[in-house]
């Protein structure tokens, strides 16, 4: 028994040592969002910061950090997500644009105004501004 606790310690604060950190980001014009503007933006349920248009980008479908994303921010499963576009789509609403890389996601926020997306907190510049951090 003492030999299974030492293991799930070890395994407990290998995890901890090793978890990565994620973040949403925007480019320097937005100071700050809460998780609820988030999630609203990237379902296009709303798509203005007060005057400026929002413009969320995601990173591709089985990218693991986009599944993070949908689990941990948005709080859907692939497959509860895809339904909910299915039903968007005949509405005449398109999901966000999807890009293969972080740095990608990068280079866009930092171009265009109003942009937000995520990426390991590891890639993030003094160009783009925090505004949601969570783990694995």
């Amino acid at each position: 028994m003492k030999v299974f606790s030492l293991y799930f310690c070890i395994a407990i604060l290998w995890t901890q040592l090793y978890a990565t950190e994620y973040v949403v980001v925007v480019n320097k014009n937005i100071k700050s969002l809460h998780l609820g503007q988030i999630k609203a933006f990237f379902l296009k349920k709303t798509s203005y910061l007060g005057d400026e248009v929002i413009v969320p980008i995601n990173l591709s479908p089985r990218n693991p950090i986009r599944i993070s994303f949908e689990k941990n921010i948005l709080d859907m499963s692939f497959t509860r997500l895809k339904s909910y576009w299915t039903k968007q789509h005949y509405l005449g609403h398109r999901p966000p644009i999807s890009v293969k890389s972080q740095a990608t996601v990068k280079a866009f926020i930092k171009k265009v105004d109003g942009a937000i997306g995520y990426m390991q907190l590891s890639k993030v510049d003094n160009e783009l501004t925090v505004v949601y951090r969570w783990s694995d």
